[in-house]
C-alpha cells in the first residue's frame, strides 16, 4: 500500500479545493499520527479531562512544512470523520503561528477547510465568514494543546483563501523538492 504522505492532493486552485487525510476525528480526545513507515495511524497522545479536538484534524497529502511534516488542516464538518478518512474539502483560510519546542521556533501554520460534503458548512468560502468566537475558540485549541505537549504556540494572524493557496502550493514545492532529493 502506498504512503499517504504522497497521495495527490488533486488541488484546484479555481475552486480552492483539494484533498485532506483526516489523522484525529472531532471530539476525541486521542491525538492520532499517521506513520508512513507501517502505513497505519499510531496513537501520538491523549489529551487531557474535558479536552478534545473541536474539528476534525488531519494533513494535505504532497505537501511539506517547515516542520518536515505535511501540512496541517482543521475541517469543519457537520459530524465527525474516522482516522484515516480522505476528505474533500475548500479551503477557507489559514491560521497562521509560530511553534517553539526546545528553544527552537519555527513556522507551523494551520490551514482551515470546510468538507464539501457539509450542510452547516456549505456557505462558507472564506475565514472572515466564520463566527469570531469559533475562531477563536479554535486558536485557544490550538494554543492549550501545544502547551500541553510542552511547546509554546504563538498565533501570528489568520488570512483568508488566496494567502491559504500560496501557503499550500509553497507546500506542494517543498514536497516536490524533498522527492528530488
Amino acid at each position: 500500500m502506498a504512503d499517504l504522505t504522497t497521495l495527490a492532493n488533486k488541488l484546484d486552485p479555481d475552486r480552492a479545493t483539494c484533498r485532506a487525510i483526516i489523522e484525529t476525528p472531532k471530539g476525541s480526545r486521542n491525538k492520532f499520527d499517521y506513520d508512513p513507515e507501517s502505513n497505519l495511524f499510531i496513537l501520538a497522545g491523549l489529551l487531557p479531562q474535558g479536552m478534545m479536538f473541536p474539528f476534525d484534524f488531519g494533513f494535505i497529502p504532497s505537501t511539506l512544512g517547515e516542520d518536515g511534516d505535511p501540512l496541517d488542516i482543521m475541517v469543519l464538518m457537520d459530524a465527525p470523520a474516522h482516522v484515516g478518512c480522505l476528505i474533500e474539502v475548500r479551503i477557507i483560510g489559514i491560521i497562521d503561528a509560530a511553534q517553539t519546542e526546545d528553544g527552537k521556533t519555527q513556522k507551523n501554520s494551520r490551514l482551515l477547510g470546510v468538507a464539501i460534503h457539509s450542510y452547516e458548512n456549505e456557505n462558507l468560502t472564506n475565514i472572515s465568514e466564520v463566527s469570531k468566537t469559533l475562531l477563536a475558540q479554535v486558536e485557544a485549541f490550538f494554543v492549550s494543546y501545544n502547551k500541553q505537549r510542552g511547546k509554546k504556540f504563538t498565533i501570528t494572524g489568520t488570512a483568508g483563501p488566496k494567502r491559504a493557496l500560496r501557503s499550500l502550493r509553497t507546500g506542494i514545492k517543498a514536497h516536490q523538492n524533498a522527492k528530488k532529493k
